[in-house]
């Protein structure tokens, strides 16, 4: 009887997020350039924390690596802000989305399949990195993070951001898969491995984004509310069902927006190597 190979956990997470690029399933319907821009409209009315964290003019002229492109919207942001522009990404299919949408709109990246724990990039290569939901999915972030530190410039910047274990997004999926499914002792560490994006997720509080990224000087960082801890939106590629519809008519906005306004599941850093 032959034995089936199992896949690494790095090779589960590419098959993840091969099957579909984020928001790709909720927010792209074709491939062509309008299908393309509308995707970015419809990412930025959701999410403008994106817009006011990123600060896409403050990388014109800068040599910038994007670490996951995705769809390649903020790689098309970066682009039109005059960035001279890299992108990596673990899936084929995240790589020929934003090659087709630069090709589209006539911008210029260098992009290839690449890892964020191995970056086939120089020391002291960029002025900047930028990167927004991504790192947290792989395998050993902290080796993802010293490559950044690695390949970034001296007096250069990053704007990165992870998942935050205190959010209400963890706290929702801690309801539905521990406390109703009558486990209550699984951790919020243990939920966002399984539960919540591919598999091996994390997310980190504070203090450990701290850590983290000790090597460098933390500028800020912040933890906003989002779309997707407020239910203002259709939830994610895992999430759909008439609890979580129910839900988004009860869910009490105003007060998690007056006492608990940085419990957002994005963990929002702009970091400086000195």
């Amino acid at each position: 009887m032959g034995t089936e190979l199992k896949q690494t956990p790095k090779e589960d997470v590419k098959s993840f997020w091969n099957v579909a690029s984020c928001g790709e399933n909720l927010f792209l319907s074709g491939f062509e350039k309008n299908d393309y821009l509308n995707h970015s409209k419809k990412k930025y009315q959701l999410e403008p924390e994106i817009l006011r964290f990123s600060q896409f003019e403050l990388f014109k002229g800068m040599k910038t690596l994007e670490i996951g492109v995705g769809l390649g919207a903020e790689h098309q942001k970066l682009a039109e802000a005059g960035a001279i522009l890299y992108g990596v990404d673990l899936t084929d299919r995240a790589i020929g989305h934003t090659e087709r949408r630069f090709s589209l709109l006539d911008l210029k990246s260098t992009l290839r399949v690449g890892d964020a724990e191995n970056l086939s990039f120089g020391n002291d290569f960029f002025d900047a990195v930028y990167s927004w939901g991504v790192i947290h999915h792989s395998p050993n972030t902290s080796k993802a993070v010293d490559e950044i530190y690695r390949v970034l410039k001296k007096g250069g910047f990053a704007k990165i951001m992870i998942y935050h274990r205190q959010s209400l997004i963890g706290y929702m999926l801690w309801m539905r898969y521990a406390l109703f499914a009558f486990k209550p002792f699984r951790s919020l560490n243990y939920i966002y491995n399984h539960y919540l994006e591919s598999p091996g997720t994390k997310a980190y509080s504070y203090n450990e984004a701290k850590f983290l990224f000790k090597n460098f000087e933390i500028v800020s960082i912040e933890s906003p509310l989002g779309h997707g801890d407020l239910l203002t939106s259709e939830a994610g590629q895992r999430h759909q069902g008439f609890v979580l519809s129910l839900a988004r008519k009860i869910w009490p906005r105003w007060f998690f927006k007056k006492y608990m306004p940085q419990h957002g599941l994005s963990l929002m850093l702009t970091l400086r190597k000195n």
